[in-house]
């Protein structure tokens, strides 16, 4: 992830630097200014989009803060890696091993809560990805708690005991009936946050769970392709398309026309076995037309069953994180 490194005055003074000089590299535009005491490189921060400004911010808060202070919630989520949807990112969360003293500050939110465990990452001490998927959960609407919460199940491959213990370890605070929802809602098997908004809107028009990630094939056994999402023993399948996939997709010497020719190729050769393929886009996340459109297909599907099959496909490893217990 970019960000840029933090001037700390306290630091740049050792380095021989006067407050004088500070004031004119602040003043003369070669420096912003973070929060008290903290500069950047103005041009390089500008280049910034808000998930890596925050993350230099979460640098300039984590060097002054009181021991024992851990990086948590949103911002615990942003040292991860993991993709927020619609999450504010104007004050980095932290978490204090005691149980009074929360308050909140211009650009900090403390939160006094125990912290039985935590994480090193990247120099910081951060919530560890189970109790950052909990906290997430009590404080955040719904999709965009499932939304990062389904990555850091992925990416950490956490386990439905690490949540439980969790959630027990929560019981008591704020929150606690609505993670319980996200917890239980989680799929560690979805890969892109589109996909992760697309289950949300589907259990919000009622319609069955789907399942994630499945392995189509022809009557004959022959494998035809993957597809994000099909509905168990129906013959439908859907695709979230991201466009961002397609670049994923690619092998040496293809470009993305060449990958979007071969989805239209994969997706002929399912449908000529008379599977219902449904495909959306972020746009359609946002409207009533995808609900529509899949109950449209389960019911051209009941009246004329594919001939081929689809098996859950095997959950892909992501590769493993820095990450040390402390």
């Amino acid at each position: 992830m970019d960000r840029v490194g933090v001037h700390r005055r306290s630091v740049e003074l050792r380095r021989g630097l006067s407050d004088e000089e500070i004031r004119q590299r602040y003043s003369g535009g070669d420096w912003c200014r973070l929060r008290r005491g903290a500069y950047v490189d103005r041009a390089t921060y500008r280049e910034l989009d808000p998930v890596g400004r925050h993350r230099t911010l979460i640098d300039a808060v984590a060097s002054v803060a009181a021991l024992g202070t851990a990086i948590s919630h949103q911002s615990a989520a942003v040292v991860y890696g993991a993709p927020l949807w619609r999450v504010p990112l104007d004050k980095v969360h932290v978490t204090r091993d005691r149980r009074t003293g929360g308050r909140v500050k211009s650009d900090v939110k403390i939160h006094c809560v125990p912290l039985d465990a935590v994480a090193e990452v990247d120099g910081l001490l951060v919530t560890t990805p189970a109790r950052t998927v909990v906290d997430l959960a009590r404080t955040l609407p719904f999709e965009s708690a499932v939304v990062t919460g389904d990555v850091l199940l992925r990416d950490f491959g956490l386990s439905d005991d690490e949540l439980a213990v969790e959630l027990e370890q929560a019981k008591s605070r704020s929150g606690i009936a609505a993670a319980k929802r996200v917890i239980a809602f989680l799929d560690g098997r979805t890969e892109s946050a589109g996909e992760s908004r697309s289950r949300v809107l589907l259990a919000r028009s009622g319609l069955p769970e789907p399942t994630s990630q499945g392995n189509v094939f022809d009557g004959d056994g022959k494998f035809l392709g993957r597809v994000d999402f099909y509905f168990e023993g129906t013959g439908v399948l859907c695709e979230f398309d991201g466009r961002v996939k397609y670049g994923r997709l690619l092998r040496p010497g293809q470009d993305a026309g060449d990958v979007v020719f071969a989805e239209k190729v994969r997706e002929d050769a399912m449908r000529a076995c008379g599977f219902q393929l449904v495909r959306w886009t972020w746009s359609d996340l946002d409207s009533d037309q995808v609900a529509g459109r899949v109950r449209a297909a389960l019911a051209r599907a009941r009246r004329a069953p594919a001939d081929g099959h689809v098996e859950q496909a095997a959950r892909i490893r992501t590769p493993s994180r820095d990450l040390h217990p402390f």
